[in-house]
């Protein structure tokens, strides 16, 4: 057993102190170390350097230490228990990191307890201290690991199996409202902090739907009770896996209004990051790489079928919205068309490949700079859509006999259930031989090609029509329309992202093969006139749908502190955004298919 001892040290300071208790430590000396990345983020973020003390004492006194590389330290040999206090700042308020304050206190494991080598298969405890600071004694704790001895506000002893299954549970200490719902026969829990004056009772029966439709398709549920653990800030959006639970963060102008539960687009936005989390616990947290299952967090690992737990699994997550009957075949078609366009408007999806996606995820994807949309490709976003043509393809072969369902559930009862790591390569077979249907060419264009995927002709066969056409604005992410137009209206922009920043429009990004690379601008630029007008990013949006393609504009520029000017030819939009039509008159085996699709059923 190894124990482990939290104290909420310092709000003011951001400051948790931990204390390790090692009742057996190594005889040659004992090596203790911090992990480097979290699982389900797959970037080093080297959390030994938020440690800013560290000693360590037994029975006799001090015991003297070094380090031995930025995340690795070795004590010296000593009789008996050794015990290892520390401080770690904690001021990064995201779902991989953690965040200490007068309002609150999160975090996760492997930003601040240190692993005991030799010993990361023993069973951990670890006590949460009642604070000792008047202001946050009411506080409450959440979390999803087992609780051994605890009081009524959830402070004192937890346990968990093993160092691994130890920092794969965050924690959520303060102030939040929560709600108890029933999937199947297990309990479930919405904890919300930031907005206590959200009404969770209409949340939690849409996202019980979605969850009661994720257990449909798997046959089970894997985990004895799950949290959603749900922090309302100003503008932060991402969500992290855990194995009975998961750790969202969200902002605050995207849900609905009090007392309003229409699901508007931010909501639902809501509702597909919770569907995406849970369909995790399945797939990714069970159903896993297995290099994964080979290697630890200290270092990177490396993987090309991050499309497949990814890529499927943002597939699922808004499908599971209109499965459920939370929103409808239209609302889902809107949100299938945003998914579209993002992977449209990023010329990297001509030059990286999904594989290459999931290889380089460490170096590249979560390290975007202000030239990502020209180099990179989302594993998440094209990995959705190459699910969509999976499942599509596979129905319309086997002639509805089979669909991506069948694949989920075989690898959950083959790999997932027992435990067994996926193998590099075997996903492609897996897909052929349980469907029966030949995939090899679309997954080879799908998986190390950089051509578009053929997503019109195979939604045409569902009866639903696709068309990519100019962007109306810079907001105008697509949708579904009730007819597509004959005659298109002609756009005009600058091939570039703009924002306001004060008095001038700040470039953002410059897209490949546009005007404003054309003409030498670069991100970082502050446009302060065009044709010597001041302006802001709606008014030069409105300014440009006056030109005609060949006339010039003058912009003047600060790039740093110097002033400089350039003429730009603005040319016609590139035809990146998604539209649908869904035809009332669809013929009955295309109105099967596509509910079939969609509901399950006819």
């Amino acid at each position: 057993m190894v124990d482990y001892t939290l104290k909420l040290y310092s709000p003011k300071s951001h400051q948790f102190q931990v204390e390790l208790y090692i009742e057996n430590p190594d005889p040659d000396g004992q090596v203790v170390y911090l992990p480097a990345w979290i699982r389900g983020s797959y970037m080093i973020r080297d959390f030994a350097r938020n440690i800013i003390t560290i000693e360590a004492f037994n029975g006799s006194g001090a015991v003297n230490g070094q380090k031995l590389d930025k995340q690795t330290w070795q004590f010296d040999s000593v009789e008996g228990p050794l015990t290892i206090k520390y401080l770690v700042y904690a001021w990064e308020l995201t779902v991989r990191t953690s965040h200490f304050d007068a309002t609150h206190a999160y975090f996760n494991g492997p930003c601040l307890f240190l692993a005991v080598s030799s010993q990361e298969k023993e069973q951990c405890r670890l006590n949460v201290e009642i604070p000792s600071i008047p202001d946050i004694k009411s506080w409450r704790v959440a979390t999803g690991m087992r609780a051994l001895n605890v009081d009524a506000n959830g402070f004192g002893i937890y346990e968990s199996d093993s160092y691994e299954d130890l920092i794969d549970y965050p924690f959520e200490i303060g102030e939040f409202t929560d709600h108890d719902f029933v999937v199947g026969k297990k309990s479930h829990r919405l904890v919300v902090s930031g907005m206590p004056s959200l009404d969770l009772e209409p949340v939690c029966e849409h996202v019980k739907k979605i969850c009661e439709k994720q257990v449909e398709l798997f046959g089970e549920q894997p985990a004895e009770n799950y949290l959603f653990m749900l922090r309302i800030t100003g503008s932060s959006y991402g969500g992290l896996e855990h194995r009975n639970s998961t750790s969202l963060i969200f902002p605050r102008h995207e849900l609905f209004a009090r007392n309003k539960q229409e699901i508007t687009s931010g909501y639902r936005r809501l509702l597909a990051l919770c569907s995406h989390e849970y369909f995790h616990q399945w797939h990714v947290k069970r159903i896993t790489p297995e290099v994964f299952q080979k290697n630890g967090t200290d270092r990177e690992v490396h993987t090309r079928q991050l499309w497949v737990f990814e890529g499927i699994t943002s597939y699922y997550d808004e499908l599971m919205l209109v499965r459920s009957g939370v929103i409808d075949a239209e609302s889902y078609l809107e949100m299938l068309a945003e998914t579209v366009t993002r992977v449209m408007r990023a010329n990297g999806r001509t030059k990286q490949t999904l594989e290459e996606s999931s290889f380089d995820v460490w170096t590249k994807f979560y390290k975007q700079d202000e030239n990502a949309p020209n180099a990179l490709v989302s594993y998440y976003s094209k990995g959705a859509l190459l699910a969509l043509l999976i499942d599509l393809t596979i129905r319309l072969e086997s002639h509805g006999k089979h669909s991506l369902d069948d694949i989920m559930r075989y690898l959950w009862t083959q790999y997932g259930k027992p435990g067994v790591g996926l193998p590099e390569g075997v996903m492609e077979h897996i897909l052929t031989e349980v469907s029966g249907v030949d995939l090899r060419k679309l997954l080879d264009l799908g998986l190390r090609g950089t051509e578009d995927l053929p997503l019109e002709h195979t939604l045409s066969e569902f009866g639903v029509q696709m068309k990519l056409i100019q962007a109306r604005s810079s907001e105008d992410l697509g949708g579904v329309v009730k007819s597509f137009s004959t005659k298109e209206d002609t756009h005009i922009d600058l091939g570039a992202k703009l924002v306001d920043a004060g008095q001038v429009i700040r470039i953002v990004q410059v897209f490949d093969d546009g005007p404003a690379q054309a003409a030498g601008l670069a991100p970082g630029d502050e446009i302060v006139a065009v044709d010597n007008l001041r302006m802001n990013v709606k008014q030069l949006e409105s300014y440009l749908e006056d030109t005609t393609p060949g006339d010039c504009i003058l912009v003047h520029f600060f790039r740093r502190d110097e002033m400089m000017a350039v003429q730009v030819t603005p040319s016609p939009a590139k035809a990146d955004t998604c539209y649908f039509h869904l035809p009332d008159d669809l013929s009955v085996e295309k109105r099967s298919r596509l509910n079939h699709w969609l509901y399950g059923h006819e």
